[in-house]
């Protein structure tokens, strides 16, 4: 085994890492980040003529040295900004230094609302993502970077190497559609077991970590805005041994929704039509105050159904089971795994839907 290949805990440092930055002339820039910054020093040599120092503050163990390496950046969190025209600075080595804030809040892309048709088959193979779990992108356009949807497979199942976190988010849920995942969520009991059809809404900043999943996993999330960040959370062992089934988390509240015993009833749509489609809905209004509602369909003695214009910032559809014809921007034949994105202000439908289709359905905005 190399030095290369050595486990993490093999190493046994005896003090704390330094990041080093190429610097060719110490005296200003020493200067400038023990004066600007508010560095300190804490070795410098030799002492007839000091080229290397070392100094540490806002939490980081910096090496200023000559040599070939680059001069590299530095972001400084803080609560409060300076104005726009002081928040980057240059060291006189040519470091980088930008003020970031601590925690921005989480921002929205501008909305581009298309018509997206997803196959299954037409896709590229999934991308490796976190703790060994497979992408596939169902929105590929981001609907102008608004939304993102992803089918998510593990094939392996087993323990995972997840840790927990948390994402900075406006909207996400996770539906299961094939195989089982057990998942602690924060101040929310004891792990839940997430079985087909079930779903939760994993309201903005709650800890939540990935445990265990079956063979053959398949989920499908959606999350808004389509870039977001995953943030760790070192400091928190989950199950917190605590149930707060109300508390709130950014506005809204943690939903488990269990498929199994859930009932079904006539869908709206199908009253007008004369009947023949049903839905099991679900509390996902109620828990992020009329944000997003979430409901799956199925025939009830009919084939089609007919579905009026909607008014939200986003429609998406995934098959589930089954096969049916989407009649939107065409006629489109849908099989398992296949998904779509209707645009607000048209009409839509499906047709030739076979006897086992469920479809899944998802609004937001």
């Amino acid at each position: 085994m190399t030095a290369v290949d050595a486990p993490a805990a093999a190493i046994h440092p005896s003090g704390p890492a330094e990041v080093e930055l190429a610097c060719a002339d110490l005296p200003p820039t020493l200067a400038w980040f023990t004066g600007v910054l508010g560095f300190r020093v804490e070795t410098i040599f030799p002492a007839e003529d000091p080229q290397v120092a070392s100094l540490s503050g806002h939490g980081l163990r910096l090496r200023l040295a000559p040599g070939e390496g680059g001069a590299g950046a530095i972001r400084l969190p803080c609560e409060t900004l300076p104005p726009a025209a002081e928040r980057v600075l240059s060291a006189p080595n040519g470091t980088r230094v930008e003020w970031v804030e601590t925690d921005p809040p989480v921002e929205d892309a501008p909305l581009a609302p298309r018509f997206v048709l997803n196959r299954q088959a037409d896709s590229p193979a999934p991308g490796a993502g976190r703790a060994g779990m497979l992408y596939r992108d169902l929105i590929p356009d981001r609907q102008g970077g608004r939304f993102i949807g992803s089918h998510i497979s593990i094939p392996q199942g087993g323990l995972l190497a997840d840790w927990v976190h948390f994402h900075k988010v406006r909207f996400q849920m996770i539906f299961c559609r094939r195989g089982w995942v057990r998942v602690a969520y924060e101040d929310q009991g004891e792990p839940i077991v997430m079985r087909p059809g079930d779903f939760v809404l994993q309201p903005p900043r709650i800890r939540h970590r990935v445990l265990e999943a079956s063979v053959g996993l398949e989920v499908v999330e959606i999350g808004c805005p389509a870039l977001h960040e995953t943030l760790a959370d070192h400091a928190m062992t989950l199950p917190t041994g605590r149930t707060l089934p109300d508390r709130d988390y950014g506005g809204q509240r943690f939903l488990f929704h269990v498929a199994a015993g859930a009932p079904w009833t006539p869908a709206p749509e199908s009253a007008s039509a004369g009947g023949g489609f049903e839905a099991q809905v679900s509390a996902m209004t109620a828990a992020t105050r009329g944000l997003a509602d979430v409901r799956v369909l199925r025939p009830a003695g009919a084939d089609g159904l007919s579905l009026p214009p909607h008014d939200r910032e986003l429609l998406f559809g995934f098959v589930l089971e089954g096969a049916a014809t989407l009649h939107s921007h065409g006629v489109h034949a849908l099989g398992g795994a296949d998904a779509f994105v209707i645009p607000p202000g048209e009409v839509w439908s499906l047709g030739a839907a076979s006897s086992d289709l469920a479809l899944l359905e998802v609004r937001v905005g």
